[in-house]
């Protein structure tokens, strides 16, 4: 079982039926016993930063996920979920985030449209299972803020917006996908089938 995580902000529905198409059971659940107790687990995310962590705080949810990180069990952030696991982000104010990642989350600077919505190609810059078999391609992406490794190790796949862009992150047991994998066509939902294999 794929535990959804619910804490009040994301795609659950939509990260929920891909996960089904793929051939695997989902659960949408905020329940810490629930989550634990799965195969892997998706924290998805719309909206603020900061929002997102009082959420996570005041359910309980953010120990539940920094404890299944710890179990070694696979874990993904998905859009605003990726940006959860970095050390904090810069979004309306300092905020510390899951720090499972470390680097900071900041917002686009320059004179070029804000946010980054659209297709974009991937680039990979390393091998990973995550990646295994796709080749690079275009996926969505909806975004004002970005995430900024402080390891390139934990770096997956770039994009270019006027910049390279951080797409997947990746350290050990705990990835992370900065556009919509469910939303990305034939290639996004392939990496998303190759992390449900990763359990």
């Amino acid at each position: 079982m794929i535990a959804i995580i619910d804490y009040g902000m994301g795609n659950l529905h939509s990260v929920s039926k891909a996960v089904e198409r793929l051939g695997h059971t989902a659960e949408v659940t905020g329940d810490p016993e629930r989550i634990l107790a799965a195969d892997g687990a998706i924290l998805p995310g719309v909206g603020a930063f900061g929002d997102a962590m009082v959420h996570l705080r005041e359910s309980g949810l953010n120990e539940t996920v920094v404890q299944f990180a710890a179990s070694g069990k696979p874990l993904l952030g998905i859009c605003l979920g990726m940006q959860l696991l970095f050390s904090g982000s810069e979004e309306h104010g300092q905020h510390e985030g899951l720090g499972l990642l470390p680097g900071q989350v900041v917002r686009f600077q320059g004179s070029y449209k804000v946010p980054h919505m659209g297709w974009n190609k991937l680039v990979y810059t390393q091998e990973s299972p995550l990646l295994a078999g796709i080749e690079e391609g275009h996926v969505y992406f909806v975004h004002s803020y970005h995430a900024k490794p402080e390891n390139d190790g934990d770096l997956l796949a770039v994009t270019d917006y006027h910049q390279p862009v951080t797409a997947i992150v990746g350290r050990g047991n705990v990835y992370g996908m900065q556009f919509h994998p469910e939303k990305s066509g034939p290639i996004g939902m392939r990496l998303l089938d190759n992390f449900l294999k990763l359990g």
